[in-house]
């Protein structure tokens, strides 16, 4: 059984890095999005955690009550980063497979 050649080896790795900047540049455009108070707030998050848009039903602003307002803009914008990490980290552990769990591999574990 001869040893696996070097060349290969590095072959291989730049591909796979290759295919994981592709699949971490399809998810920056990716849009996952959470709600709370009972969709009063909606969260939206590019799967590169970043928000895009928080949504606020006018009836709660004339509520006045600004300690509500920021709990739930918090939770959903919370909520939304939890599903878009989710998302990553679950497209990214596919691309890489087996090398998911070996360190320096970028936006996976």
């Amino acid at each position: 059984m001869n040893p696996p050649d070097l060349n290969d080896i590095l072959k291989q790795a730049q591909q796979m890095q290759g295919r994981l900047a592709e699949v971490q540049r399809e998810l920056a455009s990716r849009r996952v999005e959470a709600s709370s108070g009972g969709g009063m707030v909606t969260a939206v998050a590019t799967c590169d955690m970043r928000i895009a848009e928080v949504r606020i039903e006018p009836s709660l602003l004339e509520e006045r009550d600004p300690s509500l307002l920021q709990d739930l803009v918090a939770s959903a914008v919370n909520a939304a980063l939890g599903e878009a990490q989710r998302t990553m980290q679950d497209e990214l552990a596919r691309v890489a497979g087996p090398l998911a769990g070996m360190p320096g591999m970028p936006g996976v574990g």
